[in-house]
């Protein structure tokens, strides 16, 4: 049977209903909270947190907005914040956008509607990604509010180039874990499986992964090479979709960061110094993002390869009333 008209056709009503039911909902309310708390926890108090440390340390820094991101106002920065708190937020938007439907048995209802499977898919995607990139951008706008009330000077545009692309490297970064979530959700109609795999998942990428990884590479690549080791163990630690993140992080919020593998090699003692290059010396936002394109890809990339395996899998469901 050939499908007649746009395969797309009713993506719009999806995305302004999903996008209706996530904003309405409890999970939206704890979303707030974890904003505005991760905005203050990191920021303001007990001493006034990195605002504090940023005016005590730095007098005349180009970039002092970029360490209200970068800077450790209680345990963690807020960029390390959010590389937890960002995928936990996915998953917890993720892990039932399908497999609800069937348990509810509402699915073959919407289906008959003049709605293809393509479109309910792609409709919820990105009625979750919405929901995320409104929460990322109340943040983003309270840290540079908060920012300008307490340091009483405003960014500069490179500042403000720097943090946008931050965001949007930041929403992507949940698009990746809210594909997975979506997968999952396909795959298992129990809700609660589909939740418990994909944190798992995202606990062994995150936390058990970069620990793993430096084991791997020195035992199926083994070299008496060390810079060919550290390549190797680093190409297998962007396995890990934090790991791509937190490149691209530290790239773009630091202007003197001119390689990703400058952190490694400061953690071993060595100092990366390109020929003709000033130590320490900012670097244009231009050349910032194209030393972390690959990674931005790669999560875009990743994100794309989710959502078309969910679709594949999603086509090949019977759906029944």
């Amino acid at each position: 049977m050939r499908r007649e008209g746009s395969p797309f056709q009713g993506l719009g009503v999806v995305v302004l209903k999903e996008l209706s039911d996530h904003l309405s909902s409890w999970r939206m309310r704890v979303l707030e909270w974890l904003v505005v708390i991760a905005a203050v926890a990191v920021l303001v108090p007990p001493t006034f947190g990195a605002i504090a440390q940023i005016k005590e340390t730095i007098a005349q820094d180009p970039f002092l907005f970029l360490k209200l991101f970068t800077r450790a106002g209680g345990a963690l920065p807020l960029a390390a914040v959010l590389s937890f708190l960002v995928p936990l937020v996915a998953i917890g938007l993720g892990f039932d956008l399908v497999n609800s439907e069937h348990n509810q048995r509402t699915l073959s209802r919407v289906l008959s509607q003049p709605i293809y499977r393509d479109a309910l898919l792609l409709g919820k995607f990105l009625a979750g990604l919405a929901t995320i990139s409104i929460s990322m951008v109340a943040l983003w706008l309270l840290i540079i509010g908060i920012g300008v009330f307490m340091l009483g000077t405003p960014p500069g545009a490179e500042e403000m180039a720097r943090a946008f692309i931050f965001l949007g490297v930041t929403i992507a970064y949940a698009g990746v874990w809210l594909a997975l979530a979506m997968l999952f959700s396909v795959v298992f109609r129990s809700p609660a499986t589909a939740a418990l795999i994909t944190l798992g998942l995202w606990l062994f990428l995150t936390i058990l992964w970069p620990m793993l990884s430096p084991v791997v590479a020195s035992m199926v690549f083994p070299s008496n090479d060390v810079l060919e080791v550290l390549n190797w163990q680093q190409a297998l630690a962007r396995l890990s979709p934090g790991d791509l993140y937190n490149e691209v992080v530290a790239v773009l919020l630091d202007p003197s960061v001119r390689s990703t593998q400058q952190s490694m090699f400061a953690s071993m003692g060595l100092i990366l110094i390109e020929r003709g290059a000033i130590p320490d010396a900012p670097i244009p936002v231009l050349q910032s993002l194209l030393v972390v394109w690959g990674q931005i890809v790669g999560l875009v990339a990743g994100t794309i390869l989710l959502f078309v395996i969910s679709y594949i899998v999603f086509q090949r469901q019977e759906v029944r009333a």
